[in-house]
């Protein structure tokens, strides 16, 4: 039986972005982006190593999976505690899911205390996810309609109301094709019903996760 918990609203990664930040002459430099699968962290952070390889330290951590079943950091020679945690922290915070960021520290000569750390870290990690475009994941349905071209413009019309934007193919009748969140899903078919005078035809999947824009 699903519960709210299993399909908690969360964040993606739609665009990723990077930022820097100095602390006592030492640049720290962060990159996000999107990752389906560990694979696809893995293989980013791998990307960020070789291309900073002269840096002192490329520090990361990975949320993989809607409910955070996945979750990775790396310290990579840092005091224990100090630089991939404070990542992870910030991806958590957000609500980020299936996302990674790798910080790179170039030394500037100055320890900067495990305090210092934690606190250039987080810093560093907020700002590569300042620069980055972020986009919501919500609980919904996919809703597919299929209608006659006098009934397409009145559930158009409906639609809008909502802000529900719906993708259409033209052929001997139209297909509607859109999503809505659960809670809307019974007045969102009930109006479309009514409008059509139940010509339509509706069919709507089961709960899943869409982006909304």
């Amino acid at each position: 039986m699903e519960t709210d918990r299993e399909f908690a609203p969360y964040k993606i990664i739609a665009r990723g972005g990077s930022g820097e930040i100095e602390e006592k002459k030492s640049r720290f430099i962060a990159h996000t982006a999107a990752a389906a699968t560990e694979e696809a962290a893995l293989a980013f952070i791998e990307e960020k190593r070789k291309k900073f390889w002269d840096a002192r330290h490329n520090c990361y951590a990975y949320v993989i999976g809607g409910d955070a079943q996945t979750l990775r950091f790396s310290d990579d020679g840092e005091p224990s505690g100090t630089a991939g945690r404070p990542i992870l922290d910030v991806l958590l915070s957000a609500g980020l899911r299936d996302a990674v960021i790798v910080v790179t520290r170039y030394f500037g000569g100055t320890l900067l205390g495990t305090g210092g750390l934690v606190r250039a870290y987080t810093r560093a990690a907020q700002a590569g996810l300042a620069a980055s475009v972020v986009r919501d994941m919500c609980r919904g349905h996919e809703v597919k309609v299929v209608t006659d071209y006098n009934g397409v413009g009145r559930i158009q019309y409906l639609l809008g109301l909502r802000g529900i934007s719906a993708e259409a193919d033209y052929a001997g009748e139209v297909t509607l094709r859109f999503h809505v969140p659960c809670e809307e899903r019974n007045a969102v078919v009930g109006e479309i019903t009514e409008a059509t005078a139940g010509r339509a035809q509706i069919a709507v999947s089961e709960p899943l996760y869409y982006k909304r824009e």
